[in-house]
């Protein structure tokens, strides 16, 4: 398997769109890389970058990049609210698929070695990327900025990893290395002060803010035995902040990298500064994210701003994205549209999905056609997907019912498991028809000679196995549904009781032609023992869907008599 890094650079300039368009124009020039994402920033004069790649291309591709910024932008005269060092501030790497953090690390030191000795800029290593524990934090390295780095590069401790110990007036000096995925983001506040934001800043940030006697913000500093400052911790770990006046916006903001949203997600970031502004007499009134954020970092979003109005999760992803959205007010400053800013829906491959994209007429009008797929396991892994929709439809129904106010848990949690089921078949609607070309791709493999008949008799055994596998999964969705559907039929709102039936029906014919599928495909796959196991497990699931369905459709037609 591919691997793959993310690299995100974040250049000095974010006003000219010009000067920004000929650096991504480099990072579009190397084959085998993707541009992501490009956040200019006119408050911060900084443009936040994000491309993705195998990482020998992704190396080239920030090379030329950093090397375009140092022609093009001049750091004497760089004015802005973001601190800063560099034409290339900084340029991370990120692991993204298939490979370790180590190595992701020795790549960024790869890339630092050809900027300081083929650019002659000074290049400092960071994070994963830099052994010496005392300089491996941007922060420290960045301390001093531009302005204060003409000195700084004269100590012998501060002599950069690769380049030259001068600093250079235009490009300044550039940070690599190696770090997790991190989430920039700014909370909006109701006030114009950089000082108050700070204190609010402060609050929340890990590092916290230096101890004083008496007055917290004026007293005396408090030294430890060694004589450095002591320091309250903030609420919030894996979290660094500070406050900043954006002009272009005429609001102060906190800005927050979360460095580990497993350990702070973007939700609760948020609410910890609604929360610490309230205290301080101030109020969010919404927040931005810079650059690119993961789905699951939304999703559980939306998730935890629903429970907390008790309400169902059990809604679609698209649901939960937008409920992310408002609830975090992340298009208060400027539009947020999902497909460009979250990381997952730019990696998709969108032919991946090209059945469940499509209208209900278009989709017909395709299955109606000429062409083979999408046949018989497509149309079964959808109607399935549809009986877990109606089931969790009813469910979402009884978690909103009026006087069921204390079930709405207990709704909310089928809900999600109905969703789950759905979103499977959903996604297998458009895999089965992509087995099914796998196939007559298999087929149409050249037998000119012994080597190409083995390998297309290979190719086309490899493909049934796949093409029977998948109606398997279809079986094993729409079974699993069926626990869904039943509990709705029996405690779900009466009032859409016949749904739950409709929703059985639709089960039962994804379990049953899916498995004419498997049965079928089957036919020409030659390993007897893996055949005889899969259709003996067909048989059984086949045989507990109908038992279970008829219970079910009994049970409905016990209700509406």
């Amino acid at each position: 398997m591919k691997q793959l890094i993310e690299c995100v650079p974040n250049f000095s300039e974010g006003v000219n769109l010009d000067i920004i368009k000929q650096i991504t124009n480099e990072v579009e020039s190397v084959e085998g890389v993707r541009l992501l994402n490009v956040d200019p920033g006119k408050a911060t004069n900084r443009t936040v970058v994000t491309f993705v790649g195998e990482p020998d291309a992704v190396i080239e591709a920030a090379f030329l990049a950093i090397k375009k910024a140092g022609e093009l932008v001049d750091m004497s005269k760089h004015k802005g609210e973001h601190p800063r060092m560099g034409a290339t501030d900084v340029c991370p790497l990120i692991p993204i698929a298939n490979i370790s953090m180590a190595e992701t690390a020795e790549y960024a030191k790869k890339l630092a070695k050809r900027v300081g000795e083929e650019l002659g800029i000074p290049a400092y290593l960071y994070e994963y990327a830099q052994a010496d524990k005392k300089r491996n934090n941007l922060s420290v390295i960045r301390a001093g900025e531009y302005e204060g780095f003409f000195k700084k590069i004269k100590l012998p401790e501060w002599a950069p990893d690769f380049g030259p110990a001068e600093f250079d007036g235009k490009r300044g000096a550039t940070v690599i290395g190696a770090r997790d995925f991190l989430i920039a983001y700014n909370v909006n506040l109701n006030t114009t002060s950089t000082r108050r934001a700070n204190s609010i800043a402060f609050d929340v940030r890990e590092a916290g803010r230096v101890m004083r006697e008496g007055d917290p913000i004026n007293g005396k500093i408090i030294n430890d035995e060694n004589g450095k400052p002591k320091s309250i911790p903030g609420s919030l770990k894996s979290v660094k902040a500070i406050g900043w006046y954006i002009e272009e916006y005429g609001i102060a903001q906190i800005s927050m990298n979360l460095t580990n949203i497993e350990i702070t997600p973007l939700h609760v970031a948020f609410d910890e500064v609604c929360t610490k502004a309230a205290e301080r007499g101030m109020r969010v009134t919404g927040s931005e994210l810079v650059g690119l954020v993961p789905l699951k970092a939304m999703l559980d979003a939306g998730k935890y701003f629903l429970l907390k109005q008790q309400r169902s999760v059990g809604v679609s992803e698209r649901e939960l994205i937008k409920i992310a959205i408002k609830s975090m007010g992340l298009a208060e400053l400027s539009p947020f549209v999902p497909e460009e800013r979250i990381i997952e829906y730019l990696l998709k491959d969108k032919a991946s999905s090209k059945l469940a994209s499509m209208t209900l007429i278009d989709f017909a009008d395709e299955t109606a056609s000429e062409s083979p797929a999408p046949g018989g396991g497509s149309i079964s892994a959808y109607m399935g997907a549809l009986g877990a929709a109606l089931a969790t439809m009813v469910a979402n129904l009884s978690s909103h019912k009026k006087g069921w106010d204390n079930r709405w848990k207990e709704f909310s949690d089928w809900a999600e498991k109905g969703q789950q089921y759905k979103d499977e078949l959903v996604r297998l609607v458009d895999e089965d028809t992509a087995a099914f070309n796998k196939i007559m791709e298999a087929f149409s493999l050249s037998k000119a000679t012994e080597e190409e008949k083995a390998a297309r008799d290979k190719a086309i055994q490899d493909a049934t196995k796949y093409a029977i596998e998948i109606p398997f999964k279809v079986m094993q969705a729409a079974y699993g549904s069926l626990t869904v559907i039943k509990a709705m039929a029996e405690t779900g709102n009466p009032n859409s009781v016949t749904d739950a039936g409709v929703a059985a029906l639709c089960a039962r014919s994804a379990v049953i032609g899916a498995f004419m599928n498997v049965k079928i495909n089957a036919s020409g796959y030659k390993d007897k023992v893996f055949i005889d196991d899969i259709i003996a497990k067909g048989n059984e699931i086949e045989l507990k869907t109908m038992k279970l369905e008829e219970k079910i459709i009994a049970l409905v037609n016990a209700k509406i008599v």
